[in-house]
């Protein structure tokens, strides 16, 4: 159950946004949705005080593995987010959301699920890395492509945004990690509980400010957020094993391109001012991805690698 209890926590608390938005829309004159880039600004701090150049050892040791991961992370993941928006008849802010989420890197989530799964932790820890540092270019540059169809797309505004998001909090938890290497234990112990906490109240913030358009097409709009991070683990596996991957390495792939970093899709989206139309499919993507990645990993711990 200890694989889950984060996940229903998570579902436990969207539902109670979704009953009670005013709770989490504003305190007094203050708006709660402010807080969603300084939550994910310390995830991504924490991400950067446990970053070190172990992190990156499979670049050098397997660098096809780590290639075909990071091309799959970004081609399967945003071109069958277009699809199903090009699919659904959804409004069009809700559609360029479903490929934002598939424009977006891997989460953190992905590393603890390769760990339950006996896949490739190291590969894991280096596609996710790689990809959260690739993001401040090839997610604007995906999202103008594919979801410049749907809205506006300013790509060096979203560039901007995510560098402030990911890259400038990354270099200080790594310049933490480095000068205070010692003292960085106590970080590492209680960041992935404040990370999942973080993550918690984003998703509380963005569904209390997206209830009305959830209520609308909500259930639709799972049942196609369902499909997207289904169809990413499929297709992640089997391209792994026709590239003759070993089975560590595909499981890894395919959790990569599976689970995604919903956090930072929400981030963009409200930087866009879009937070309760944009940032409904990446709010409903982090239980989705929680279950079924929970799911999948401790199915795969049951089988052999070889």
């Amino acid at each position: 159950m200890k694989n889950y209890l984060y996940t229903l926590s998570i579902i436990v608390a969207a539902t109670l946004a979704l009953f009670f938005p005013q709770t989490f829309t504003q305190i007094g004159d203050f708006q709660l949705k402010t807080l969603i880039v300084p939550l994910l600004q310390i995830i991504m701090f924490g991400m950067g005080t446990t970053m070190s150049p172990k992190d990156f050892e499979a670049v050098v040791k397997s660098p096809k593995s780590v290639i075909i991961g990071l091309v799959c992370q970004f081609t399967i993941m945003p071109l069958v987010g277009y699809t199903l928006a090009v699919s659904f008849d959804f409004p069009a802010e809700i559609a360029a959301g479903i490929i934002l989420i598939g424009c977006s890197p891997s989460g953190l989530a992905s590393n603890v699920m390769a760990y339950i799964a006996k896949a490739n932790v190291a590969l894991s820890l280096t596609i996710t890395s790689c990809a959260t540092l690739m993001a401040p270019i090839l997610t604007p540059l995906l999202m103008k492509l594919l979801g410049g169809s749907f809205i506006e797309i300013d790509f060096m505004k979203m560039m901007i945004e995510i560098l402030k998001i990911i890259i400038l909090p990354i270099g200080v938890g790594l310049a933490v990690n480095k000068i205070f290497r010692n003292q960085t234990a106590f970080l590492n112990k209680y960041m992935p509980l404040v990370s999942m906490a973080g993550i918690a109240v984003i998703i509380c913030i963005i569904t209390a400010a997206g209830r009305e358009s959830l209520l609308k097409v909500g259930g639709i709009l799972i049942v196609c957020t369902l499909i997207h991070n289904l169809t990413g683990y499929v297709l992640g596996y089997w391209s792994a094993r026709l590239l003759k991957l070993p089975e560590q390495d595909c499981r890894t792939v395919a959790i990569e391109v599976g689970l995604q970093n919903g956090g930072l899709a929400s981030g963009i989206a409200l930087q866009m001012g879009k937070v309760a139309t944009v940032g409904l499919a990446p709010a409903l993507f982090g239980p989705i991805m929680n279950i079924t990645g929970s799911l999948l990993a401790s199915w795969w711990s049951k089988k052999p690698t070889e």
